[in-house]
């Protein structure tokens, strides 16, 4: 019920704001469990995708969303509830994809739609990253459920980093065939399964969205981003002292200059 008002309170106005672009809309099950392996652009991509499906969509989020305290915390949480988004626990790496994975179980075993993002995290760039094997292979191989490849198409356009208000223009979704995993049932557990089940699954996202693929993972991008960030304001730090050091010295010989110059002048006015 609160997911339905949600939808109709949140996801309404957002399809008349934005007027979502949709193909393969009839690749969506009409009942019975799938899992939905996104890539992700930005924030707004949990709320796009399920604008545009008739059924409702699971996804984790980070439990901080809902144990922040306060007024605005408890609306917060009520929020992310209401539009079917699952708290993690994401403080130890372990045991937060062993909860991610669980929580993707109970959805599929209730004949739902899970939502997972394989990179794991949004894209730095825009560029499409290496897919973690850990959680939508396990799920995928633990319950035999459909993996369904979806491309969000210029969502991180819409609102880049630094900018408040959202820019009006039209995101597109691509939805592709569900690939069938059942052949490695049982599996679940074999590294070079995981990984060339996630490899496939990041190869027909590939194809959807047209993004440029790079082989390895977001995370690891964004820490290499921010190293090359802290290293160019260090560089400009020293580069800005050295400029300070060079304008001391001219200034130490001009002042020099100027009391040599003095003595000069006042033994030739003499």
């Amino acid at each position: 019920m609160i997911y339905g008002a949600m939808k109709f309170s949140i996801g309404g106005p957002l399809k008349l704001a934005f007027r979502p672009w949709v193909e393969g809309l009839e690749n969506i099950p009409a009942e019975g469990p799938a899992i939905l392996a996104s890539n992700h652009l930005s924030f707004s991509d949990s709320f796009f995708l399920p604008a545009v499906l008739d059924r409702k969509v699971t996804f984790i989020a980070k439990a901080e969303y809902f144990t922040t305290p306060g007024v605005k915390g408890r609306l917060t949480a009520a929020f992310f509830k209401g539009v079917g988004q699952l708290p993690v626990d994401r403080s130890g790496a372990r045991g937060a994809g062993e909860a991610a994975i669980k929580s993707g179980i109970e959805v599929l075993e209730r004949g739902e739609l899970f939502g997972i993002y394989p990179e794991g995290t949004r894209s730095p760039d825009g560029r499409l990253y290496r897919g973690k094997p850990g959680g939508l292979a396990r799920v995928a191989l633990a319950t035999g459920a459909p993996v369904i490849p979806v491309a969000m198409i210029d969502t991180e356009k819409i609102q880049p980093p630094g900018k408040v208000m959202p820019k009006l223009m039209r995101p597109g979704i691509r939805i592709g065939e569900p690939l069938d995993f059942t052949r490695y049932q049982g599996m679940e557990h074999d590294r070079f399964v995981l990984r060339a089940v996630t490899d496939e699954v990041m190869y027909e996202i590939m194809k959807l969205s047209g993004q440029e693929y790079v082989d390895i993972y977001a995370t690891a991008a964004k820490r290499q981003l921010q190293e090359a960030a802290k290293a160019e304001k260090e560089a400009a730090k020293e580069a800005a002292k050295e400029a300070a050091k060079g304008a001391a010295k001219e200034a130490a010989k001009d002042l020099a200059r100027a009391q040599g110059e003095r003595p000069r002048r006042e033994r030739s006015g003499s």
